[in-house]
């Protein structure tokens, strides 16, 4: 390991996973999007903007006999993928592009999942990270749009698309997938108990017909304060960040 890069436990040290010391680094939101995904053993999961892996190497973690594509911009990331899916022996194959040019062989295809964790921040009223893998990866110059439609053309029959996101951004997704996926329902993420939800999940389906659902807002921690230094995630968080639980967005 180089000084540029740290090697971190995911899963209760389950994956160790190599991350830039400086830039974008993967914390528990890509955990959260993987536990989410309710795929199936046999099945092909695609993943956009997929950073070093590690959404997609909890969800291997998870799911064995899975088929796993990860597409990502920036070349480093997407070599510690590659790198941690060899570390982590993941069938893993991660492939060095811009979703907004995929290669042949992916814009041939349909998965039954496709997730993602696109950048939180829209670049036209934010200000850019110093860090050029950093601002890439929370706001580049992909619109949030391209994100969704992109990814609604590449899910198959009956399948899923998966997707973390900020909350203040709900009616652009709500919006970016009308009249492309079905059935959607969010599920909105807070810190605690009565603060106001920050994130959320959501999930599509393809020739989904039920109406828009929202769920009961996911809370991290136990308690209203967080009370000295251990850690208080609540024991349905725990034992998704810990243990690699699912964590389904219907319940």
């Amino acid at each position: 390991m180089t000084d540029e890069l740290t090697k971190d436990d995911f899963l209760g040290g389950k994956l160790c996973v190599y991350q830039p010391r400086k830039g974008y680094r993967a914390g528990v939101d890509p955990v959260l999007l993987a536990a989410s995904t309710p795929a199936k053993p046999e099945q092909s999961v695609l993943e956009l903007g997929c950073g070093v892996g590690v959404a997609s190497l909890c969800l291997s973690a998870r799911i064995p006999g899975l088929s796993i594509t990860g597409i990502e911009l920036q070349a480093d990331y997407a070599a510690l993928a590659r790198r941690n899916a060899r570390e982590n022996d993941a069938p893993f194959n991660v492939i060095n592009a811009d979703l907004r040019q995929l290669p042949v062989e992916i814009r041939q295809q349909r998965f039954d999942h496709v997730i993602m964790n696109p950048p939180y921040f829209d670049r036209t009223t934010s200000v850019a990270a110093q860090d050029t893998g950093r601002d890439v990866a929370l706001g580049g110059d992909t619109p949030l749009a391209d994100w969704l439609e992109i990814g609604a053309r590449r899910v198959g029959p009956r399948g899923y698309l998966t997707i973390i996101q900020r909350m203040e951004r709900l009616p652009e997704v709500l919006s970016g997938l009308k009249g492309r996926l079905g059935a959607l329902i969010a599920r909105p993420i807070a810190g605690r108990e009565d603060r106001a939800p920050e994130l959320f999940l959501m999930q599509a389906r393809q020739e989904g017909r039920a109406a828009f659902h929202m769920m009961p807002t996911l809370i991290m921690h136990k308690g209203k304060v967080h009370a000295g230094d251990k850690e208080s995630y609540t024991s349905e968080v725990s034992a998704a960040l810990r243990s690699g639980a699912e964590l389904p967005i219907l319940r």
